[in-house]
């Protein structure tokens, strides 16, 4: 600490503050290499070498975290993206499909990421084994998909799942249940990196456990870690060894994320000839998707901007669906060939994104993660396409698993389509309070799901049930009142209504 001092002092007389910044962040980062060498020091042979790789992944994320100095964008610089750089999905359509489609899908690996863990919704393990419709998980629905695809065209799609040290076990003990499904899974973890004390910036983990009191220690870094974690595995390798070329990346938990023959076609069988080696879905914006990335032109380059990139002063500017009209989806289809250039010559360029957290025992930490989208302008030639929004599907909440698993929608072959029987194709606006949070506190609060083909908005708050065959229309607010409960009865047509108070419906 002395040295430290006489450092602090000597480039304070020098009257620099850009060298004394120089100081501190050499300090910072020998300190952070010392404390990360003494972790490593506590492996098991079996863990060094992927423990170092994680480590040494970490260490040049946090160099970029100290280099950063303020927003990661010049607002000034942001354009509009030019006309032909982002694609109406009605014209990749409008080109049809080849007679040789079943070759082009065979260059296909579909990925899904599946690092989160249930717990928004008051679950535990991985999010992807929650059951979403007649009994069928988010796992069980992407199976069924890509086993649908491979016996309708007699390919080989295989499915590939990013998962995180706190999905992996759980992920892999399922999967024996598909062993003799037709589609090959495989799967690779994404890094396991240190948090860090906002105060002190150094990680809190003192040995390379993840398992008791140590679990929150450790994240896994967002899903911008794919490119890394995929090449690391020997995977990525493997796939292109297999002649395959491109992989669909989207959120295990966005079930509007299916194949699409034509967006394959468009990026395989280009009508100029030249190959894009990114695609981004984007879609409009609605007044839900205001904080959405949007895709800009920045420096010549197509880019993901993202609102915690965004000058305080603009972001009123950055949410207009004026000027930004989509967001990105998180549905991406990228060459395998560019990721494995890029990574080999450490050139995928996505800006940091600081995650603060505050611990259960109340202590503040941060995570360092990245965007996987953000990557975008390190690939040449990208695209974005702008599709329907029914290929934006999320489940983040109760609110949006009622409506998936309401008669909205009808289930086939995995994938979920708008019913034909509702007029208007939009989805209806679904707020549940927070009595519904929980997914056991939810399920408990239906006895079955409610008819809601003519239902636009739906809220909720306080202690309600709802009996069976309810059938919700129009605008419905129901509101328990602190103390008081409404219980909905079995049978009850609900249209533009208002229901407040208390209101028990007693058997005889």
């Amino acid at each position: 600490f002395l040295t430290f001092i006489q450092d602090f002092s000597k480039a304070m007389s020098q009257a620099g503050s850009s060298q004394f910044q120089e100081v501190i962040r050499q300090e910072l980062e020998y300190s952070m290499k010392v404390e990360l060498d003494k972790i490593l020091a506590t492996a098991h042979s079996n863990e060094i070498e992927h423990t170092k790789k994680d480590l040494e992944g970490f260490k040049k994320l946090f160099h970029r975290f100290l280099q950063e100095k303020g927003p990661s964008v010049d607002w000034g610089k942001i354009q509009r993206p030019p006309e032909d750089s982002i694609q109406p999905y009605e014209k990749i359509k409008a080109r049809g499909l080849p007679d040789n489609i079943a070759s082009v899908l065979n260059k296909l690996v579909v990925v899904k990421l599946n690092g989160g863990l249930g717990t928004s919704m008051g679950c535990k393990g991985p999010k992807s084994l929650i059951g979403v419709r007649n009994e069928n998980t988010f796992l069980d629905l992407t199976v069924q998909q890509i086993e649908h695809l491979n016996k309708s065209y007699n390919t080989d799609v295989p499915l590939v799942l990013m998962n995180s040290f706190n999905t992996d076990d759980d992920t892999k003990k399922i999967l024996q249940k598909y062993s003799h499904s037709r589609v090959k899974i495989y799967t690779f973890n994404q890094s396991r990196y240190p948090r860090i004390n906002k105060e002190t910036l150094l990680p809190i983990a003192k040995d390379v456990s993840y398992s008791g009191e140590n679990t929150e220690c450790w994240y896994p870094p967002g899903h911008g870690d794919i490119y890394a974690s995929f090449y690391n595995s020997g995977l990525l390798d493997n796939l292109i060894a297999e002649g395959k070329e491109y992989i669909f990346v989207s959120n295990i938990d966005n079930l509007g994320a299916t194949v699409d023959l034509y967006i394959l076609n468009h990026l395989m069988n280009p009508p100029n000839g030249k190959r894009c080696e990114f695609v981004m879905e984007v879609t409009n914006k609605t007044r839900a998707d205001v904080k959405g990335g949007t895709l800009t032109q920045y420096e010549n380059k197509l880019r993901l901007v993202e609102i915690a990139q965004v000058p305080k002063a603009h972001v009123d500017e950055f949410k207009s669906v004026s000027k930004f009209k989509i967001f990105n989806t998180n549905n991406l289809w990228i060459a395998l060939s560019a990721i494995k250039r890029l990574q080999e010559k450490n050139a995928i360029d996505m800006e940091i994104i600081v995650n603060p957290k505050t611990l259960d025992g109340g202590l503040n930490v941060i995570q360092l993660e990245t965007a996987v989208g953000a990557a975008i302008k390190s690939f040449e030639n990208s695209l974005g396409i702008n599709v329907p929004r029914s290929r934006f599907l999320p489940v983040k909440t109760t609110s949006d698993l009622l409506l998936v698993m309401s008669n909205l929608y009808s289930l086939n072959a995995g994938s979920l389509t708008m019913s034909e029987k509702r007029e208007f194709p939009t989805v209806p606006l679904v707020k549940l309070g927070s009595s519904f949070t929980k997914v056991q506190d939810y399920l408990r609060r239906f006895e079955s799901i409610p008819d809601m083909l003519e239902l636009d908005h739906l809220t909720v708050s306080g202690d309600v049930t709802f009996g069976k065959n309810v059938s919700l229309k129009g605008t419905v607010i129901i509101i328990a009142n602190h103390g008081d409960r409404i219980d909905i009865p079995a049978g009850a047509l609900l249209e533009n209504k208002i229901v407040s108070g208390n209101l028990r419906i007693l058997d005889h």
